[in-house]
């Protein structure tokens, strides 16, 4: 089942394969905060900002997931070639 990123209900992302390419396009969008947990022995984790959730949903008519998930790939590299 794809997933996607939610604000208030409302899909604000493509949809993809794995709950784990939300959360990198969380983290690559600023969506991602680090707090503190109750109990120091278990560290930070990683939470998403106000509002966000990740959540199963439907692909749009049309959209391939596996699609959107290489063009975010290729997307990140050029990233990174440009910057370094």
């Amino acid at each position: 089942m794809p997933y996607a990123l939610f604000c208030n209900d409302a899909q604000i992302s493509k949809a993809y394969p794995d709950e784990s390419d939300i959360w990198k396009l969380a983290q690559r969008s600023g969506l991602v905060v680090d707090v503190s947990a109750d109990d120091d022995r278990l560290g930070p984790r990683r939470v998403l900002d106000n509002d966000y959730e990740i959540k199963p949903c439907q692909a749009a008519q049309g959209e391939d997931p596996a699609r959107n998930k290489a063009e975010a790939d290729r997307q990140s590299r050029l990233e990174l070639e440009l910057n370094s």
